[in-house]
């Protein structure tokens, strides 16, 4: 169980690595996230009006 348990380790920290290069948008920070989430919720909500 131990050679999977360093294999783990290695890919997350492959992982990181790779993130910091080229950020996607789970790379974004809090306030950029957080405006683009809220963006999300407005059409969210202008659906549910919409329905009733």
């Amino acid at each position: 169980g131990n050679q999977r348990e360093l294999a783990r380790q290695k890919n997350l920290k492959k992982q990181n690595d790779s993130g910091k290069g080229k950020r996607r948008d789970d790379g974004l920070s809090a306030a950029a996230r957080k405006q683009r989430d809220s963006e999300i919720m407005q059409q969210k909500q202008k659906k549910a009006d919409e329905k009733k």
